[in-house]
């Protein structure tokens, strides 16, 4: 059996989320995801995406912090951060939405996508009060 490359193994935890697989089950492929691939933006994201699922803002936001600092163009991982900082009582928050709120202004298609995951968010943990009150910042 060859051995999967990062882009593999990360498609493929990506699919086992589609499918339903738990936070808990599927956080330690993306942590060895991202010790192999210590730049990997987006498996720091989907790190602290998992971690936020969890309600272990504590844990998530080491990983969006990296996230972001590593692509600070990605509007997920703003998210992420923000989430993250409002889990932890941390500031910045504002500066983080204000972005994303840029973004979405000029791409439909990030709007669609950040509001598809805050939906699945949403879905997969109903009571996540930080995640309703991104949702909402993000419709004014």
């Amino acid at each position: 059996m060859t051995e999967l490359t990062i882009e593999q193994r990360f498609e493929a935890g990506f699919k086992r989320y589609d499918a339903g697989e738990s936070p808990d089950a599927l956080l330690p492929e993306f942590i060895e995801i991202c010790r192999l691939d210590p730049k990997n933006a987006a498996a720091w994201s989907c790190v602290a995406w998992l971690h936020l699922l969890r309600g272990k803002a504590d844990l998530a936001l080491p990983a969006a912090q990296r996230s972001v600092k590593i692509d600070h163009r990605n509007p997920q991982a703003h998210v992420n951060l923000a989430l993250a900082l409002l889990g932890t009582g941390g500031k910045g928050v504002r500066k983080h939405i204000e972005l994303v709120q840029k973004v979405m202004d000029f791409s439909e298609e990030v709007r669609q996508d950040i509001f598809e995951n805050i939906d699945d968010g949403l879905t997969r943990r109903p009571d996540w009060k930080e995640l309703a009150k991104v949702k909402n910042w993000l419709s004014e």
